[in-house]
Parts: structure tokens; sequence; C-alpha cells
């Protein structure tokens, strides 16, 4: 290799080694091995139940889905120190006073034996000490099945 070669080689080196690469780092934000901080605000989205089963066997099945903030079997003060955020869903129907708490995160909430008429289920995201973030209700009819055809 020449000198003009090897030089131009070696400073080709010095270049890229000097170079930071910020496209190839990962935010630390970006792992959940590390803690997040100032964690974007939790948000639930809740869908109207699915018209098909709700139809033909008067099944509700309420899609949902949440953003920086999952859904695991975490309760008690200690598991609000999780990064990401995480917590469980609480939920409740027709304004009763009395509701459950889904630590499944499965996507979906499935209620069956509903009886026939107007209905609301209201989903709301709560912290492992059950402190309510947000909610979404969905209104929706369950028909009445002919339980002949069953």
């Amino acid at each position: 290799m020449t000198v003009i070669a090897r030089a131009l080689a070696t400073a080709g080196l010095l270049f890229a080694a000097s170079t930071p690469v910020y496209a190839q780092t990962p935010h630390p934000a970006a792992t959940q091995f590390l803690p997040i901080k100032d964690e974007p605000a939790p948000q639930l989205f809740v869908d109207q139940p699915l018209p098909g089963p709700l139809a033909s066997r008067a099944v509700v099945i309420i899609p949902y889905r949440t953003e920086n903030f999952r859904i695991l079997p975490i309760f008690g003060a200690s598991a609000s120190d999780v990064s990401p955020r995480a917590g469980h869903l609480h939920v409740s129907i027709d304004d009763l006073p009395w509701r459950w708490a889904d630590a499944g995160g499965t996507g979906a909430v499935v209620l069956t034996g509903l009886p026939p008429g107007e209905h609301k289920v209201l989903i709301e995201i709560a912290t492992p000490e059950h402190e309510v973030l947000g909610g979404k209700a969905v209104k929706f009819t369950v028909p009445a099945i002919d339980s002949a055809h069953h």
C-alpha cells in the first residue's frame, strides 16, 4: 500500500471512529430495562363490540388497546414504580356500583349473559393502587336471541 493510500485509509478510520452514530444508538426510553423519565400520558382506545358475536349469540366482545401503559397482574404501592408504566383495567356495567379488575391484558373484554336491551360498559385504566387514569364507555344493544336455535 502506498503512503498516500495508507494515510487516506487511516484518516477515514479516524473520521468514522470519531463520528457519533445517532441513527444506530437506541434512545434509553426504547428499552424496558431502564426506567423511562417523563413517560407520555397513558391512552386507552376502546372499540364498539364485535357485531357478529353480538348479533348471533348475544356475546359481547369489546376490543381495547393501550398506549404508554401495559396491562399486568401487579398491585400495590411498590408496583407503581414499574417503568414503562403498568396497571390493570376496571370494568363496570350499566353504572352498577360494583366493578371488577382485569389484569390479563388480552385486548378484549368478553361478556355473556347480559339480558336483551341497551347496555353501557365502562373500561378504565388504573394504576397498581387502583387510581383511575382514564376511561372510555361503549353503549350497545343486546338483541333477543331465540334460544331454540342454540
